[in-house]
């Protein structure tokens, strides 16, 4: 049964405690990624076939695959993602930028120009459920950001081929060529390169803790997006909420994993006590309930404070992943939130919608880093770069000051690159 806990009257670190470091796994990563490094394809076949339990001939997904897949999809279903789209991409179209340049001194000229990334892969994870969501929120900012070329990696079904739904996803969301492997093995595939999946400038998506360690070794020979970990939700609600709606919306990141987390937040003494008892009730009618109630039961929380001021404060502290504001103004409160991956306002936004149709992105930053870092984005996908030029007359203004800058700092040779020119110049 969920704890509730009520501030004041136990130590704070109780009540800021995060769920249990995951598993120590850097070394069977750090194998994993030599063997991929060094026997390529060969590695990413064998490894699928002890892992997945599938052996394979070819690893990428053919055209025929796309084919089949697109004729077995569900008309439902494709409509859906095609809604889930359209709303992702209006929302990630807001977030592309151009460059700059000023020239507000005579004869100098700076700037920044944006350039998208070349080739980009794309985690999907496989496993016990299959997350086209996931291919459209990581896919369409790559492609709105104009990203040369998008692959994914993803591991595949018992029968060899990679899920139908996430294949379609795939399609919509313009991803130009799938490969069938999962797991560290994928990720060292994208970072090194093999004979049939390129080197990726970065990788981006969610997994367990195989990928997740394996993207923090790769870090710098390609760039990552960042280390997701388990799912989190923190909702703060008044004492006019619903309990039925709030231990719902408590259940629907438990489900994900055994090391979610989901807290509760509120000035209501009854409203607590009673999302306790609706969470029992609820966790019966799960279909994911054995992997819910070891969340709730060893992560979740419930704090009673005195204000919801108070609870904000508390939710800033914690950082979370997902925050609703269950509330009637939430927009009263909106400018006091300052650390938090997605907000989701009032009482009939569960974060459920923000997973799917609303258009904001969904791979969001857990384990307090929002206290420093941002939800995927079209910035994700590009890079800077920044230009100078100086006129004769310009750089003769700050050759000195340049100089005796350098000189300052000890660094000789940067002066005289800037007065050996001041005397063929001058």
């Amino acid at each position: 049964m969920i704890t509730i806990y009520r501030c004041g009257e136990i130590p704070e670190e109780e009540i800021f405690a995060r769920n249990e470091a995951l598993p120590d796994v850097s070394g069977t990563v750090a194998g994993i990624i030599a063997e991929v490094k060094e026997r390529k394809d060969a590695a990413l076949l064998e490894y699928t076939e002890r892992f997945d339990g599938v052996r394979l001939s070819s690893i990428r997904v053919t055209d025929e695959e796309f084919a089949e897949a697109e004729a077995k999809a569900d008309a439902r279903m494709k409509e859906v993602l095609q809604k889930a789209a359209l709303a992702i991409t209006a929302f990630h179209k807001e977030q592309k930028r151009s460059g700059f340049l000023l020239n507000e001194k005579k004869g100098v000229v700076t700037g920044q120009k944006v350039v998208p990334l070349s080739r980009v892969g794309l985690y999907v994870p496989g496993g016990t459920a299959a997350y086209p969501s996931t291919v459209l929120m990581d896919s369409i900012p790559a492609k709105i950001a104009g990203v040369g070329e998008l692959v994914m990696v993803t591991p595949p079904q018992k029968d060899g081929k990679v899920n139908p739904v996430i294949l379609l996803a795939a399609k919509i969301a313009g991803v130009d060529a799938v490969y069938k492997v999962g797991g560290a093995q994928a990720i060292a595939a994208l970072a090194y390169g093999t004979e049939t999946i390129g080197r990726a400038d970065k990788i981006v998506g969610p997994g367990n803790a195989y990928v997740a360690e394996a993207k923090r070794q790769i870090y710098g020979q390609a760039g990552i997006d960042m280390i997701a970990g388990p799912s989190e939700i923190l909702i703060v609600a008044d004492g006019k909420s619903n309990p039925a709606y709030v231990a719902a919306d408590l259940l629907s990141q438990a489900e994900h994993d055994k090391n979610a987390s989901a807290v509760l937040v509120t000035e209501s003494e009854a409203l607590a006590n009673a999302v306790q008892e609706e969470l029992e009730r609820q966790l019966k009618t799960l279909p994911r309930e054995a992997i819910a109630r070891v969340s709730v039961d060893k992560n979740g929380k419930i704090i009673v404070t005195d204000s919801i001021e108070t609870a904000i404060g508390i939710s800033n502290r914690i950082a979370p992943e997902h925050l609703e504001l269950c509330l009637d103004n939430p927009f009263d409160y909106l400018d006091a939130v300052r650390n938090a991956g997605s907000v989701f306002l009032g009482r009939n936004c569960p974060e459920a919608f923000g997973d799917y149709m609303a258009g904001p992105n969904h791979t969001l930053p857990t384990g307090g880093t929002a206290r420093f870092s941002s939800p995927l984005s079209v910035d994700d996908f590009v890079k800077k770069i920044q230009y100078t030029y100086f006129s004769k007359e310009a750089f003769l203004n700050i050759a000195e000051d340049v100089a005796y800058f350098a000189e300052k700092e000890g660094l000789s040779a940067h002066a005289r690159s800037a007065l050996i020119r001041k005397g063929e110049l001058s």
